[in-house]
């Protein structure tokens, strides 16, 4: 397969920082769209990867899964797009298609493991799969996404990653005018979270371990904060919310949260991967029908729908533009929260 070389930033181990290095990218076959990459986000994935935190990292690792760009070129067989689109990738590049997931298109979810857009089995070029680092990606047609014209390109990024990985649950969960929802932690996932319940109707609520985000979370949106550190805010709560979005990226106590639940009530975690310490109390689950969840992502037709949706709602992330040669001070401010709320490469600098 002929292939073409592009500049991308990425990692040679575990322990390097991110520097400038050549990739290969293959050539358009007939399916596929090439992307002349604008704007990338920088999702916690990416930092995790880079630094191989979750084992089987592949290196050189090219992150970048929150990709935005224009389309320069496309196969002959391609029919939802032409040259000059705007165009957007997610975290998948492919799935198998055939399985009982991807025919509801629940990809995400595909029984035979779908494709990362990075770290991922390239099944063209064989080795792994490079991300959004770098100045152009080819990726087939059914994994390519239409963005909305009217949006802010740069802030549209973390939609492909922090805003479907919250949109998925709202969505599946049947959230709209009047559903009462809470989001725990105002990071990347939190602060989309509540962009979009608003945006469906629901009466949001913000759980922080600390007063200083409360003008932040009703600027965002948010009509509540209750402070999960002060157990008669806490009580007050109780029984209250149809679905918890819990986005908090390390091991916490979630039994606080599942009383405020109603009954049939969930707590869908999304920002935390391992075991639950301290260990999940069921009696309030029983007593109550609720239940604790996860989900990942979305599907690339859900995906479309709330990129359609943010469309219409005027619905973008809150972002700092960096350039491409300070990715290793972001990731260690990253490590610190020192993000509002989160960072956007803007790719011309590479």
């Amino acid at each position: 397969m002929n292939t073409f070389t592009v500049k991308a930033f990425g990692a040679e181990s575990a322990t390097a920082d991110l520097k400038e290095m050549n990739i290969e990218r293959r050539e358009t076959t007939p399916k596929d769209v090439e992307i002349e990459i604008l704007y990338c986000g920088v999702c916690h994935s990416d930092l995790h990867t880079a630094r191989n935190d979750w084992g089987g990292a592949m290196y050189p690792a090219v992150p970048g899964h929150e990709i935005v760009g224009r389309i320069t070129k496309i196969g002959d067989e391609v029919t939802k797009f032409k040259v000059g689109d705007l165009a957007a990738v997610g975290c998948m590049v492919d799935s198998c298609g055939h399985c009982e997931s991807c025919k509801h298109d629940l990809e995400q979810y595909c029984l035979n493991g779908f494709t990362g857009t990075y770290n991922g089995k390239d099944v063209h070029l064989g080795g792994h799969t490079f991300g959004g680092y770098s100045q152009k990606v080819v990726v087939t047609e059914g994994f390519v996404l239409k963005v909305p014209e009217n949006l802010d390109l740069a802030a549209v990024a973390p939609l492909l990653c922090a805003g479907i990985t919250t949109w998925s649950p709202l969505r599946h969960w049947n959230v709209g005018p009047n559903s009462k929802v809470a989001v725990v932690g105002l990071g990347g996932l939190g602060h989309m979270a509540i962009k979009l319940a608003k945006g469906l109707g629901a009466e949001v609520t913000l759980f922080s371990r600390t007063p200083g985000k409360t003008e932040d979370a009703k600027q965002l949106g948010a009509d509540h904060v209750v402070i999960s550190t002060d157990d008669a805010q806490m009580e007050s709560v109780k029984g209250k919310y149809d679905l918890i979005i819990d986005t908090v990226p390390y091991v916490h106590d979630v039994n606080p949260y599942v009383s405020t639940l109603n009954i049939n009530g969930t707590l869908v975690v999304v920002g935390y991967l391992g075991g639950l310490e301290p260990i999940l109390q069921t009696v309030p689950m029983i007593m109550g029908r609720r239940s604790v969840a996860g989900s990942v992502i979305g599907g690339i037709a859900e995906t479309q729908e709330m990129l359609d949706f943010c469309g219409e709602h005027n619905i973008v992330s809150e972002i700092e533009l960096i350039k491409m040669q300070d990715i290793n001070e972001a990731y260690e401010r990253m490590l610190k929260s020192d993000v509002r709320y989160r960072f956007v490469i803007d790719m011309q600098s590479l």
